[in-house]
């Protein structure tokens, strides 16, 4: 707690950002803020259809609008910060902010990891063994499901962040990134940070590789499933069910991956703000317009909706 104090006490970080004042930039930024519009509005909007509808109210659409609410967190962690400082000008966060942006994008990230992985699970469950679904994958278990991949984000946000921010930052403040990131921050301590890079990788590896794996086989479950149903009509709802969650999976874990899992040596600041923007910002927005797009039972929840207000406004 002393160190924190006597760090804090000192000025925070200086953010280099991914955007110049530059035409071309000024409207990249333009697009990165219509993007976290859409994002804004995209989940929240999910999350509503999903609590008001109650043909929604399934394990499938529970995971759902904990992904998006994970989505929602994330951008708002992230883009406001980014905004304000390249309007400003002042490029700065505190020592404390920088901390918390840490804590939070971690967990956030981890959290998201860990969901994707069970939301495979789920559709296992349901392809495979569809008798039993309502029992294997009762309100408990999801509930239980949903509790365990918070916790274990929570838990690696809180180390990585009580780590990185334990470390003595007496040389350059100024920060290659438009976020405070734990690769980008650990280039700045003055002291040896080998052991804090053994704990990050380790970290990475079970965050990712973990739900990476039942991810893996749950869909090598899956595609036994499928092969083995004699109707087309069936074969062909069943990879429907699961191309939204595919499609989601790619995103996340292949920016995710080439973030974390590169070597030292192959890393460029610019490529990784460029990929950090890519799921910090874009992947969120992407969410919600996969599973509403390719969802009938969403869109006929966002019609019925709209109905609604119709009706609503005519009265």
């Amino acid at each position: 707690m002393e160190m924190w104090l006597n760090q804090s006490s000192i000025d925070g970080f200086i953010l280099l950002g991914i955007f110049s004042h530059s035409q071309t930039d000024l409207v990249l930024f333009s697009a990165v803020m219509m993007v976290f519009m859409v994002a804004l509005c995209g989940n929240v909007l999910l999350i509503s259809l999903i609590y008001i509808e109650p043909r929604l109210h399934t394990p499938m659409y529970f995971f759902l609008s904990q992904l998006s609410l994970m989505d929602l967190m994330l951008v708002c962690n992230i883009v406001p910060k980014m905004a304000v400082n390249f309007l400003s000008g002042r490029k700065s966060i505190s020592f404390v902010g920088c901390g918390i942006q840490i804590g939070f994008f971690v967990s956030l990230v981890g959290s998201e990891g860990l969901l994707l992985g069970l939301m495979a699970y789920d559709r296992y469950v349901a392809i495979s063994h569809p008798l039993h679904y309502p029992v294997l994958m009762s309100q408990r278990v999801c509930l239980q499901t949903a509790g365990s991949s918070w916790a274990f984000g929570i838990l690696d946000g809180m180390i990585q962040m009580v780590a990185a921010m334990s470390l003595p930052y007496c040389g350059s403040r100024t920060l290659d990134h438009f976020f405070c990131e734990v690769t980008a921050l650990l280039k700045l301590a003055c002291a040896n940070t080998s052991l804090f890079d053994t704990l990050l990788f380790a970290c990475c590896v079970f965050m990712l590789f973990l739900p990476f794996s039942i991810i893996v086989a749950s869909y090598a479950r899956i595609l036994g499933a499928v092969l083995h149903m004699r109707s087309a009509q069936a074969r062909k709802k069943a990879l429907a069910t699961c191309s939204s969650h595919l499609t989601a999976v790619s995103l996340f874990y292949g920016a995710a991956m080439f973030i974390y899992l590169r070597p030292k040596r192959h890393r460029v600041p610019s490529h990784d703000k460029v990929i950090s923007m890519f799921y910090t910002v874009l992947t969120p927005m992407l969410n919600p317009l996969i599973y509403s797009l390719r969802n009938r039972e969403v869109i006929g929840a966002l019609r019925k909706g709209l109905g609604h207000c119709r009706i609503d406004s005519q009265h």
